[in-house]
């Protein structure tokens, strides 16, 4: 008994730093889902991210909006987004854009930005 009790003890101080770790916040380097890609603030960065490379490639891309996503704790922020846009002949597509983002120096780079197929 006092054995099983000790094992069990031993597997519950185990398996704590690893739910702990699934409830807390993200580790610096590590990707995970974007939670809600309806906040305004990943709304505003697809909208960003389409008008920065519409402006470079001069094609008329508007923002849709984004569907989906994936962000990493670094120096900052990476944010790799799924987004719906509309090119000048009215087709919509979805895109990829590659953000990092640096709030507290307001930094802000579109890294890359590619149709997806």
């Amino acid at each position: 008994l006092r054995l099983a009790a000790l094992l069990l003890a031993t597997v519950a101080i185990a398996a704590a730093p690893a739910a702990a770790a699934r409830a807390g916040p993200r580790l610096a380097g590590g990707w995970g889902p974007i939670k809600d890609v309806s906040d305004p603030h990943i709304q505003e960065l697809g909208g960003w991210a389409v008008a920065e490379h519409a402006r470079r490639a001069n094609d008329g891309l508007r923002f849709g909006g984004v569907s989906r996503g994936e962000e990493q704790v670094v120096s900052g922020m990476n944010y790799n987004l799924v987004l719906d846009a509309t090119d000048a002949n009215g087709a919509t597509a979805a895109y990829g854009a590659f953000v990092y983002e640096q709030v507290w120096t307001n930094t802000r780079e579109l890294m890359s930005f590619a149709a997806l197929n």
